[in-house]
């Protein structure tokens, strides 16, 4: 049973929904104790994980047991978090239905980032995942309720060709989809109604992870949501700010209050990770090696610049340049201590999900977007990168101007690749093969 999961879960070419896009067949080709379904949507705004616990329950159940099952996991635990009442009575209905006793729910509290595998993993079993490690080192797989969904589909020969998203921020109906993979960001605006605003930028993903994008940019397997924000919105500002301008800024500015550090979500689980530091070290020179390199453990998730500090830095960023040079130069992580344990006063530096919306001046933008299953996005062409996932690129396995079907192998994991990730047409059409993309165009369509 366990090679015939895997073997599906390979040929759907499943990978993260929720991250960084880990193709699933690998990461559970191992044993663990515990899966933990992550149905946390940590990032303010997002609405998708929610409306598949509410709609899907039972199939993200199947999914959580499969992977149990390949993992020889005896605890499914799902994360999720109180507040969403209605996704909590479907998983109680179908967990008392197909649960078997091995699957139970666990309440998180509504703080950022709930959804960060470490600190998952540390609020659902106690245990602190190694620095620069993994879940898997304390016997822990975790899995986004999305990924999960895709794993039961793949057991029914369905591979991953759509993706739920939520369009919200400046949009005049903001709403979840299902839409094919590779459909176009604009056409994903339009389906909410289009902008409110005249000038606008997209965040693909939330808004504190979420990058920029362009309106011709593509839907991946790991788009879960599309902001639309004024381009004069603060937090488009911050992101927009040059990395050289911060570091900058961080040797002329930074106070060492230590307020980022204390707000950290990885300090406070005991790594040496302190990004007032860094700072330090940065506005010294840059001169000590040692404190810089902890810039590896950072997972970005923005804390420390959105609510930490008060100077209107970003030691994210700061720690963004760090990686990026410390890459150049070949450096890898060189830390991977057991924390002894949590900060003792973690508790009180836990940051509400309310509070990052009011500092980010999401207020006004924090609206429903519900899952609108008779909305039908049926894009003419999509756009289906090769890349859309950690690990090596997919290589293609058609041609220009072949016909495909919705579903057909277009882009195969490359021979002996340990970590990849398979691609599938999700239209019907004629495929043109580009340099890191195929794109396929609904038959009769004449060429751009």
């Amino acid at each position: 049973m366990v090679e015939k999961i895997l073997a599906a879960v390979k040929d759907a070419g499943v990978v993260g929904a929720g991250g960084a896009g880990f193709p699933t067949h690998v990461k559970i080709k191992a044993q663990a104790k515990i899966v933990i379904a992550n149905g946390a949507e940590c990032e303010p705004l997002l609405r998708t994980n929610e409306h598949l616990m509410i709609q899907r329950a039972q199939d993200i159940i199947t999914g959580l047991k499969l992977v149990m099952a390949a993992t020889g996991a005896d605890d499914g635990v799902i994360g999720i978090k109180a507040k969403h009442t209605e996704a909590v009575r479907m998983l109680e209905k179908a967990i008392e239905a197909e649960g078997e006793g091995k699957i139970r729910l666990f309440f998180l509290r509504d703080i950022y980032p709930a959804g960060d595998e470490q600190v998952l993993v540390y609020e659902v079993t106690g245990r602190i995942v190694p620095e620069g490690g993994i879940p898997l080192q304390v016997g822990v797989v975790v899995s986004n309720v999305e990924t999960l969904l895709n794993v039961a589909g793949a057991l029914n020969e369905q591979p991953v060709t759509d993706k739920y998203v939520t369009v919200t921020g400046a949009v005049k109906s903001p709403v979840t989809l299902k839409v094919p993979v590779g459909t176009l960001v604009q056409e994903m605006i339009a389906a909410a109604g289009g902008s409110t605003v005249q000038e606008y930028v997209v965040l693909d993903g939330g808004p504190m992870m979420g990058k920029i994008v362009l309106q011709d940019a593509p839907v991946t397997k790991l788009t879960g949501g599309l902001i639309v924000l004024p381009a004069v919105h603060p937090l488009i500002l911050q992101k927009t700010m040059a990395g050289k301008t911060m570091l900058n800024r961080a040797k002329a500015a930074c106070c060492s209050c230590r307020a980022c550090s204390e707000s950290c979500p990885r300090h406070l689980l005991g790594h040496r990770l302190e990004p007032h530091r860094i700072m330090q070290a940065v506005g010294s020179g840059m001169q000590n090696s040692g404190v810089l390199a902890h810039a590896l453990l950072c997972s970005e998730c923005g804390v420390c610049d959105t609510f930490g500090c008060t100077m209107g830095l970003s030691p994210r960023k700061i720690n963004r340049e760090i990686k990026q040079i410390l890459s150049k130069n070949k450096i890898k992580n060189p830390f991977h201590d057991e924390p002894s344990g949590a900060k003792n006063n973690r508790d009180y530096h836990l940051v509400p999900t309310s509070r990052i919306l009011s500092r980010l001046g999401l207020r006004e933008y924090d609206r429903a977007a519900p899952l609108n299953n008779e909305i039908k996005v049926v894009p003419q062409k999509v756009v289906l990168l090769f890349s859309q996932h950690i690990g090596t690129p997919a290589i293609p396995v058609v041609k220009t101007g072949e016909f495909v079907n919705k579903g057909q192998l277009i882009g195969a994991i490359p021979d002996g690749t340990a970590v990849g990730a398979n691609i599938h047409a999700s239209i019907s059409g004629v495929a043109e093969v580009r340099d890191n993309m195929i794109v396929i165009q609904t038959a009769g369509l004449e060429e751009e």
